[in-house]
């Protein structure tokens, strides 16, 4: 059934994205894992999972039903950023129209809080809720399926649910314990609710096989608002390091069932405990007598003894769900950070393709993707429906196109990459013959990155859809066993494909050893990835397009224009003004302008240009300036425009490294990028150094560069 109900949100247009399954640990998806196309992840939960950073899962019945508008919003974004504060990502999930959302935005968190006809979905509402399009929050067991999914081992709540009283008889047994029993996700809570039959949950726990160990110094298991509940767990773990190695071997051992981190109150919190807990059982008793029953029964008792107590538990249940989430990150810190070090002493698992000897003049670090080009034979793409028009494959990704050029212009050049071990990467390697690939990593149960562009009959894209998250392999460790190639390389090139923590090991290279690296930034989100760090400050060039250099500037905290003039004097001025600020540590920038061609910005040589050649230790530090050239008239066709700005930066490098002067790089870059318009394919494959001779190419005179001081 679940299956019918993908298939017609696909057919009736709706966006899906595929769950990345993470690496971290093993162990198939469970309940509606593998159905990734009815999953969200936020950007910012996918990329810390791709690079291996602590994540945090946090429950949203308690925004959809714990608490009344607004506490439960406050204390929803309250309890986001104490898991930021500690170093974590949160991912607080839930179901948004018919989809699960792994990570919330501030404006999802509100939609979820103001709602007032929620669901509160468990494993067995997921399906009715998705079928129906319908929104609401996650209860612990359903927030496990989505957390597991997602590949988060650690999730944080207020308390789980149990053995209801009176269970032996009713068999009203929470859902949470049975998902606790199948699903490999640690559960940081204050123990069990204290208005369920804690003896007899503790007794279900040992039943499903699910570890239980008390946070601290003692075993005595906590029952929600009081650290003491009568009755003992089995382990307790002391501090976050304890915790973590706890959550490491029980998922190491693939036995497929959860476990239980019993965190208890706050003691300035716990001194209402006991008037709390007369207000429960007071409200239990309420409860039964107006014959409420089921899943009605928790957001009862915790409304009525919140009017019982005078808003004292409401208080104190805040207080404790701050307290799990700071324990809880602080355990999935250590998590990290334990698989981290255990990754960097284990030998790398990469199959990497014989080394030739030859020393290479440029190693370029980036991404490889098989794309599909589908082009349109109208100006207007129009979406659902089928559109005429001619599809072809090509070989592409930033990285592979600069590694490309650069080989066909007879450059020495080692590409590091990883790819699938799957037809595609079988294809890309026998189309990369002549490139030196021997840095390309292969991995198993991997899909090589594929790209599909939908451009318009003029050229233009009209949507991109990647599949790329084999980027994030191409890690820190990986590229570091090619540090002796580094080290003796003229210049090394990063795209914005990569890991930030791989940029980041270069960066750190490059102000050891004084290496002058080149960053492509591939686009206008991935441009911001040197610059959340000093790591930006060891980049010599860069080749962003206006909106790129927006980015940049914006991620180091600089103002920016809301809106991109139009005339050609405005442009220039504004990217000017936009470069000023990044040319304190970059030696040049290659600013791209579409059709109005190009900016080059950086010191003065001279003699009227730019000081393009990499920089020499001591050398005094030139007037800054800029030189803008105008594009090239292309005859041709325009079939894509997918590697018309590779091409220009590859050429430009190939001139540099081959001392060429700067108006000789440029026009090569140029008539590169006029060359890859024309192509089906990002790179000219008849391409090279005849072909891109600014004095062998041009029928006319080229057109004179326009010169501009920077003040």
């Amino acid at each position: 059934m679940l299956q019918k109900v993908s298939s017609h949100l696909l057919r009736c247009g709706a966006s899906t994205l595929p769950i990345r399954r993470s690496h971290a640990y093993s162990g198939n998806p469970t309940g509606l894992g593998a159905l990734g196309s009815l999953f969200r992840v936020h950007p910012s939960v996918s990329q810390a999972l791709a690079e291996h950073q602590p994540v945090v899962a946090l429950e949203s019945t308690i925004i959809t039903h714990g608490m009344p508008f607004p506490h439960n919003l406050s204390t929803a974004m309250e309890v986001e950023s104490l898991v930021r504060a500690q170093g974590a990502i949160p991912a607080t999930v839930g179901v948004l129209r018919g989809r699960v959302h792994v990570g919330l935005s501030s404006e999802e968190l509100e939609y979820l809080a103001r709602s007032e006809g929620s669901l509160k979905i468990s494993r067995r509402d997921l399906p009715y809720a998705i079928s129906k399009g319908l929104s609401g929050g996650t209860t612990v067991s359903a927030t496990m399926i989505a957390a597991h999914s997602a590949g988060i081992p650690v999730f944080v709540t207020g308390g789980i649910g149990g053995v209801h009283r009176g269970g032996e008889h009713s068999l009203d047994v929470s859902a949470d314990l049975t998902e606790l029993g199948r699903t490999p996700v640690a559960v940081v809570s204050a123990g069990v609710k204290s208005i369920l039959d804690i003896g007899r949950t503790l007794e279900f726990l040992e039943t499903q096989g699910v570890c239980v160990a008390t946070y601290g110094q003692s075993n005595n298991f906590p029952a929600f608002f009081s650290p003491q509940s009568g009755f003992t767990s089995p382990y307790h773990v002391r501090d976050p390091e304890e915790a973590a190695k706890l959550i490491e071997g029980t998922l190491s051992l693939g036995l497929q069932s959860g476990l239980l981190i019993a965190v208890p109150i706050c003691e300035e919190h716990a001194a209402v405990g006991q008037q709390i807990d007369d207000a429960i059982q007071t409200a239990v008793a309420e409860a039964s007598f107006v014959e409420i029953r089921g899943k009605d029964v928790t957001p009862f008792i915790l409304r009525r003894v919140n009017e019982l107590t005078k808003g004292k538990s409401l208080e104190a249940n805040v207080a404790l769900i701050h307290n799990n989430a700071k324990v809880g990150s602080q355990i999935a810190c250590e998590l990290a950070k334990r698989r981290h070090d255990r990754k960097r002493k284990q030998p790398t698992s990469y199959h990497v393709m014989s080394s030739p000897e030859s020393k290479s003049e440029i190693v370029v670090i980036g991404g490889i993707n098989v794309d599909f080009i589908a082009k349109g034979k109208t100006e207007d793409i129009v979406f659902g429906q089928t559109n005429p028009g001619n599809v072809c494959q090509s070989f592409g990704g930033v990285g592979r196109n600069i590694a490309d050029i650069l080989s066909r212009l007879g450059r020495r050049v080692l590409f590091i990459s990883a790819i699938g071990s799957d037809s595609h990467s079988h294809a890309v390697l026998n189309y990369c013959q002549h490139m030196n690939t021997s840095g390309i990593a292969r991995l198993a149960d991997q899909r090589t990155a594929t790209y599909c562009a939908v451009i318009t009959e003029s050229g233009e894209l009209s949507l991109g859809l990647g599949d790329m998250d084999i980027h994030q392999q191409i890690t820190e460790q990986y590229v570091s066993s090619f540090e002796e190639q580094l080290s003796s390389a003229s210049l090394v090139c990063l795209d914005g494909n990569l890991p930030v923590s791989t940029i980041d090991y270069v960066c750190g290279l490059a102000k050891e050893l004084a290496l002058s690296v080149w960053y492509e930034p591939t686009d206008s989100v991935k441009a911001s990835k040197p610059f959340q760090s000093e790591s930006w400050k060891q980049l010599s060039y860069s080749s962003p397009n206006l909106a790129e250099l927006c980015t940049m500037n914006t991620t180091l905290g600089l103002q920016t224009p809301d809106v991109f003039p139009s005339s050609l004097g405005d442009v220039l001025s504004c990217a000017l003004a936009l470069s000023r600020p990044l040319l304190e540590h970059l030696h040049c920038l290659i600013v791209t302008l579409g059709s109005d061609g190009v900016l080059v910005c950086g010191q003065h040589d001279g003699n009227g240009s730019v000081h393009l050649r990499p920089r020499v230790e001591g050398e005094t530090r030139g007037r800054l300036c800029a030189v803008h050239y105008a594009s090239l008239p292309v005859s041709a066709e325009i079939v894509n425009v997918s590697g018309a700005g590779d091409s220009l930066a590859g050429s430009i490098m190939a001139g540099v490294i081959q001392g060429q002067d700067t108006d000789s790089c440029v026009r090569m870059g140029l008539q590169a990028a006029r060359l890859s318009l024309a192509s089906q394919h990002p790179i000219d494959p008849l391409l090279c150094m005849d072909s891109v001779d600014p004095y062998k190419t041009l029928s006319q005179a080229w057109p004179k560069p326009h010169f501009l001081w920077i003040d």
